[in-house]
C-alpha cells in the first residue's frame, strides 16, 4: 500500500495533462507517494491523453467517472480508489504545482497519528480582487461555523485515511473543500498551513471562477451549504 495518495479530479483537462505529468514525474521521486487522476466525466480527449501518458508514469494511475456529477463527487471517487494512509487532493490546472503536496505529505512524517492531523496550502500572489473575495467568505464561514476558516479553496488539501472515512455524507460539488476543513476543525485535529504559489491556469478556462455573476452563484451555494451543516453538526 502507498503511504500517501494524491487525487486529481480532471474536467476536459486533456491539455493540461502532459504539463501535469511531466512536473508530477520530475517531483515524485518518493516510491511511497502515488497519483490518481480522476477522469470526472471529461468530453474532450482526456481519456486518450490518459492512456498515451500513462505508461510513462509508474507511480500515476486513473480512475473513470463516466458521467460527471461535481467536482467533490470526482475527489471522492478517487479517495476511494486510493491506496495511501494519508490521502489528498490538489487541481489539475497547473495553478499551484503538484510538488506542493510533496511538502504538504512531509509534514505527516513522524506523525504520532496522522489521523489527528489535516494540512492545508495558503495561497500566495493572488489578484488583488481575488484575495479580497476569499478573505470575505473566510470571515463569514468564521463567523457562521465559529471556527477559523481561511482560505477555504487553497490546495492541497491532505489528511489521514481514517478522517476521511469518518465523513458522513460529504458534498459532491466546491463545497468539498469547505466540509472537510470545517470537519477537521470541528474534530480538534491539528491544522497545519504551508504557503504556496498561486498563479495562471496553463490552459483553458475556471469552470467557475468566470464573472461576478459565477461567483454570486458560488456565494449561494456555498451559504446555502454552510448553513446545512452548522445545523446538521449542531
Amino acid at each position: 500500500m502507498s503511504t500517501y495518495s494524491l487525487v486529481i479530479p480532471c474536467y476536459n483537462e486533456a491539455r493540461n495533462l502532459p504539463l501535469l505529468l511531466a512536473r508530477a514525474g520530475e517531483a515524485f521521486v518518493r516510491p511511497d507517494v502515488e497519483l490518481v487522476l480522476v477522469d470526472n466525466g471529461s468530453t474532450d480527449d482526456t481519456p486518450s491523453v490518459l492512456r498515451d501518458l500513462l505508461p510513462a508514469h509508474p507511480f500515476a494511475r486513473s480512475v473513470r467517472v463516466e458521467v460527471n456529477q461535481g467536482y467533490g463527487f470526482g475527489i471522492l471517487s478517487g479517495l476511494r480508489a486510493a491506496r495511501g494512509r494519508v490521502l489528498g487532493w490538489t487541481h489539475a490546472d497547473m495553478q499551484t504545482d503538484p510538488a506542493d503536496a510533496l511538502t504538504g505529505f512531509a509534514l505527516f512524517d513522524g506523525a504520532a497519528d496522522p489521523d489527528r492531523l489535516f494540512v492545508k496550502g495558503r495561497r500566495q500572489h493572488r489578484p488583488l480582487g481575488d484575495a479580497v473575495f476569499t478573505a470575505g467568505m473566510g470571515m463569514f464561514e468564521t463567523l457562521l461555523l465559529r471556527q477559523p476558516m481561511w482560505d477555504i479553496n487553497a490546495q492541497p488539501t491532505l489528511f489521514g485515511r481514517g478522517f476521511f472515512e469518518s465523513w458522513d455524507d460529504a458534498p459532491h460539488d466546491f463545497s468539498l473543500d469547505l466540509y472537510a476543513f470545517y470537519m477537521a476543525r470541528a474534530r480538534g485535529l491539528e491544522v497545519k498551513r504551508f504557503p504556496v504559489l498561486f498563479g495562471e491556469r496553463a490552459h483553458g478556462v475556471s469552470h467557475w471562477n468566470v464573472n461576478w455573476r459565477a461567483k454570486a452563484k458560488f456565494i449561494r451555494r456555498t451559504v446555502d451549504f454552510s448553513l446545512a451543516l452548522r445545523k446538521r453538526i449542531s
